[in-house]
């Protein structure tokens, strides 16, 4: 009898020890605080980009991790529920609404007809495109110059 491979859940993140010789003062937590509103300041204009895009958060993070996120060859259903840390089945459904709105195609591998390789259409392109566009003028503009001073301050207060 054939036993059924277990689902691998995606790696969750492990909080890094903490050495405890140091204790936080005011300015970490505020130089946290203050990364943490920047990403999702950030966020929440890529979530509006996507949206005037008629794309979902969702489903832009996929074309992205389609079309950036791959080891060498074509990326598969796996490649894209390990970039958006979801499980298998649901990142087959998504890539099945992807392919109904024209933006993925599938092709069976040559070598493995069990394994489906994901490419964007031209209108997965474009619209990626557009939306790349966007985030990295916004990471130019506004996020970066901010991240960049506060990973300086975090720098400067972990010094002894």
């Amino acid at each position: 009898m054939v036993q059924a491979k277990k689902a691998q859940r995606p790696a969750t993140a492990v909080p890094a020890r903490s050495s405890g010789s140091r204790t936080m003062s005011d300015s970490d937590y505020a130089g946290l605080a203050q990364f943490r509103h920047q990403i999702r300041s950030f966020l929440a204009f890529s979530e509006a980009a996507a949206a005037q895009q008629g794309l979902t958060p969702t489903q832009h993070q996929a074309l992205l991790g389609i079309k950036g996120f791959v080891r060498p060859g074509p990326a598969t259903a796996g490649d894209v529920a390990r970039f958006l840390l979801i499980r298998h089945h649901s990142a087959v459904e998504l890539i099945d609404r992807l392919a109904k709105l024209g933006l993925v195609s599938r092709a069976a591998d040559p070598e493995d007809a069990r394994r489906v390789h994901l490419k964007l259409t031209k209108k997965g392109e474009r619209k990626l495109q557009a939306l790349s566009r966007k985030n990295l003028e916004e990471l130019r503009r506004a996020a970066s110059p901010a991240l960049s001073r506060l990973l300086k301050s975090f720098r400067a207060s972990s010094k002894p």
